[in-house]
């Protein structure tokens, strides 16, 4: 039988706040690699600052809408699994990006979010078979890793199960670059192919490069491995594929012509590649997204959206290209070879060798990967701390201030009311601290100085809702009831008030969230959190432990529970109305 509304059965509420808190606490001790400590901010422990330096196409100025559209790219690729604290700031034609840590791998990375194109995998006119010679050769032992996992595999509807995954055989036999290399100079010398004949007097300059031999470079390189005849030319093919060594920085890199054929290699520097022309680029992908499949027993999969046209594109490719492969280049190396297993007409799934890690890069390639501008790196340095360790013990200094100063207030007023606030503040703060040490491992949270004021203002926002609920308590006792009958009734009264109030608190939270930008944005994400524990600590902690406290006799009497005061203002209130009124006395 449920109890009346306003009762609860407070042992039970208590224990799920306890389960939960049990819960939270065993993954931050047995799960995650790191320190069961929160992630700090830049203002706090330092970070690191990469600078990158915007190249148009046409070698001009870059426009300031495409620069704002790569800000705004880049923004959701650093911040795209939650608050990292991580600023970009747009300074002429760089972009200045700042992030907490002193790993700079990622930020390096996002200088190679340029240009995302999508090309057919060629064959060789000769074989009939896909081109893809192996820069060595591939282990046999084991399963692969992420690290020497050939990028590639099958793509299927995501609302079907995924074929097996088949990797596409190269052309003829494995063999190293070198032997490739070496064959390829004895039986096709590069003055009886069209390719090398085009590189005799390269251009001085190339659109959107300074450097003269930069210049050069790009230029020959184009005239090798971007020669039109390489489509159909075996002789081109093998000079092309001479000419390029995966072990070197590729000079082809974000200058790449999307309407010409490409010889390049893939991310893991295993493999070449001869491709088509690109046939779609990133700006027709609407979403990517990395899971595992639950099943069709593929594991780590890829799932892709595409925008209306995109999706017609696609699907015209697919069913004319059906046993083929797909490649997906990002600034003109191969970042994946699915195999296409038949026409895809919508979502599209990707499956193959992939861990999470590599699912998840994929997908944050395609996502991210398409800017309307190439970068390239013209600064990466360490940034000390702004504010460092004395500014966040002031912070937490401030709080526990701010913390004593509730504390005694709630001792003073409500006496063994406030002992129970001093246990719902105190089992907030361990949910809280859970909480920011698995948000900094799932979601990159750092915390900095203005997300400890939002936790400040949080301990006001959680005082706020234990005074509403003992105000309206009160009142009860004032209106003749007994402390156990007053916790009801008080309750019920107070719920929506508490409600209303946090829900102002947390839509406030979430707009500023969504319009600000770095250390207000952290602000708005500690506050719109804490805002949610408070309902929580509220509704399974402080209720309940009130409950039990009214059942107490010890801890229910007047003189002991801070409600004899209010008692008896009651009694001489009423008493002073039946006096006012004698009908009333008579009734």
């Amino acid at each position: 039988m449920a109890p009346p509304a306003g009762q609860i059965r407070p042992v039970r509420y208590l224990g799920v706040f306890a389960l939960i808190v049990v819960v939270l606490y065993a993954l931050v001790f047995f799960t995650g690699n790191g320190q069961p400590t929160p992630k700090l901010g830049i203002d706090l422990q330092g970070g690191t600052r990469v600078t990158l330096t915007a190249i148009s196409p046409d070698g001009k100025p870059p426009a300031q809408d495409s620069l704002n559209l790569a800000k705004q790219i880049l923004s959701d690729r650093v911040n795209g699994n939650g608050v990292t604290g991580a600023e970009i700031v747009q300074d002429g034609n760089n972009l200045v990006i700042t992030a907490p840590g002193n790993d700079g791998d990622q930020l390096k990375a996002l200088g190679k979010a340029a240009v995302l194109r999508f090309r057919p995998v060629l064959s060789d006119p000769s074989s009939g078979q896909a081109f893809q010679i192996p820069v060595q050769q591939p282990s046999t032992s084991g399963a692969p890793s992420s690290s020497s996992a050939k990028p590639s595999g099958s793509t299927t509807p995501s609302s079907s199960a995924p074929a097996t995954s088949t990797s596409p055989k190269p052309q003829g036999a494995p063999v190293p670059l070198k032997q490739a290399a070496a064959q390829t100079s004895t039986t096709n010398p590069p003055a009886s192919s069209s390719a090398a004949t085009s590189t005799s007097s390269p251009p001085a300059s190339v659109s959107g490069v300074a450097d003269p031999n930069q210049a050069k470079a790009i230029q020959a390189a184009k005239a090798l491995r971007q020669n039109p005849a390489v489509a159909t030319d075996p002789a081109a093919q093998q000079a092309a594929v001479a000419s390029l060594d995966c072990n070197k920085p590729d000079p082809l890199a974000g200058y790449d012509d999307a309407d010409k054929p490409l010889v390049t290699c893939d991310v893991n520097k295993q493999y070449m590649y001869i491709l088509g022309p690109s046939f779609m680029d990133g700006r027709q992908i609407s979403s990517a997204t990395s899971g595992f499949d639950q099943q069709g027993g593929s594991g780590w999969i890829v799932q892709l959206t595409f925008n209306p046209d995109g999706a017609k594109t696609w699907a015209d490719f697919t069913g004319k290209n059906v046993g083929q492969q797909a490649a997906f280049t990002l600034d003109g190396q191969v970042q994946s070879a699915p195999k296409i297993n038949q026409q895809i007409i919508g979502n599209t799934e990707i499956s193959g060798s992939f861990t999470q890690a590599s699912a998840k890069a994929l997908a944050n390639v395609l996502s991210y990967g398409s800017l309307p501008l190439s970068f390239t790196m013209s600064e990466n340095q360490t940034v000390s701390a702004t504010l460092g360790l004395s500014s966040m013990q002031a912070g937490l200094l401030a709080g526990g201030l701010g913390l004593l100063l509730v504390i005694v207030y709630c001792l003073f007023y409500y006496r063994a009311l406030g002992v129970l606030t001093l246990l719902s503040l105190v089992c907030s703060g361990l949910t809280v601290y859970a909480v920011l040490v698995l948000f900094g491992r799932w979601i990159n949270y750092s915390l900095d100085l203005p997300g400890i004021a939002g936790f400040i203002i949080a301990i006001g926002i959680t005082a706020d809702s234990f005074v509403v609920f003992f105000e309206r308590m009160k009142d009860e006792v004032r209106e003749g009831r007994s402390f156990r009958s007053a916790v009801p009734r008080g309750w019920v009264r107070a719920r929506r008030t508490i409600l209303s109030a946090d829900a102002v608190s947390f839509l406030a939270a979430a707009v500023l969230y969504i319009l600000a930008v770095g250390d207000v944005r952290g602000f708005a994400f500690t506050t719109g959190m804490s805002t949610l524990i408070d309902l929580l600590v509220v509704f399974l902690v402080t209720h309940p432990l009130v409950a039990l406290a009214s059942r107490s006799k010890l801890l229910s009497k007047p003189s002991f529970s801070g409600l004899g005061a209010v008692q008896q203002a009651g009694v001489e209130l009423r008493a002073a109305e039946r006096a006012a009124n004698p009908a009333v006395k008579e009734a």
